[in-house]
């Protein structure tokens, strides 16, 4: 082949290695898993929930029971024999001879204590050989608290009463012309812690703006008040007419 039908330096050859394109694909070999069934279901979908049918048991070539061989007495139940208590007498048992102890190895009158009740009892001991000098304090070194009084400790204090020395105001001795006498105390007024009365005070006359006429007792006529009060009949007398006068005539038809 011509070296000018080329450009540049490619030349074609074989692959060094596998190329993918070279090889197919398996095809549709592979399968999706079913959605019924128990076994292989798909994973993705929902199961639902499966019953089996047991096939039967095969049958047992030697039997492993003895059968119905076997008599249950009628005083036997499910839950033990039901029965009337029986006594039975057997020959005595055989015993073993032992060393036991008296009854002069007891002290029966040591266990009071333990059966009945009774006080604590005390027992004085030899003093010990590791303390030669006790440096412990003695009986006096201790203070008893008291009994007596309000500053008990551990009973109950009644109450109590103290005596004072007696004072020197009000006594024979004391000099009467020092304290202050009742006139040196100011007098409460009344008004403070009683019901205050009413008060009037009378002023002065005040004085006349000017001369005024005031019209006097003998101006007013009281017998003549008709107004507010009852009055009786009262009769005039009019004046004395003149003989010349004409009489007055009405004309009786």
């Amino acid at each position: 082949m011509d070296d000018s039908a080329y450009v540049g330096t490619w030349r074609p050859h074989h692959p060094r290695g596998p190329i993918m394109a070279h090889f197919t694909s398996p095809g549709p070999k592979y399968s999706i898993q079913g959605t019924t069934g128990y076994l292989k279901h798909n994973p993705t979908k929902r199961k639902a929930p499966a019953y089996t049918f047991k096939g039967a048991r095969p049958l047992l070539h030697e039997a492993c029971s003895p059968g119905p061989r076997y008599y249950v007495e009628p005083a036997m139940t499910r839950k033990g024999k039901e029965a009337a208590p029986a006594y039975t007498m057997c020959g005595r048992p055989t015993v073993k001879t032992e060393v036991t102890p008296g009854p002069s190895d007891y002290s029966p009158e040591k266990s009071k204590k333990h059966v009945y009740e009774c006080a604590p009892v005390h027992s004085l001991s030899s003093r010990t050989r590791s303390f030669s000098v006790d440096s412990t304090p003695g009986p006096g070194t201790y203070t008893i608290p008291r009994v007596m009084g309000p500053n008990t400790v551990d009973k109950t204090a009644s109450p109590c009463y103290s005596m004072k020395f007696k004072s020197k105001l009000g006594r024979f001795d004391e000099d009467f012309h020092k304290t202050p006498g009742p006139a040196a105390y100011k007098k409460t007024d009344v008004d403070v812690y009683k019901k205050r009365a009413p008060k009037y005070s009378m002023s002065s006359r005040a004085k006349p703006a000017g001369i005024v006429k005031h019209p006097g007792p003998g101006d007013y006529y009281p017998g003549k008040i008709t107004l507010t009060k009852p009055c009786a009949p009262v009769v005039t007398f009019g004046i004395r007419h003149s003989e010349y006068t004409m009489p007055l005539l009405v004309d009786v038809y």
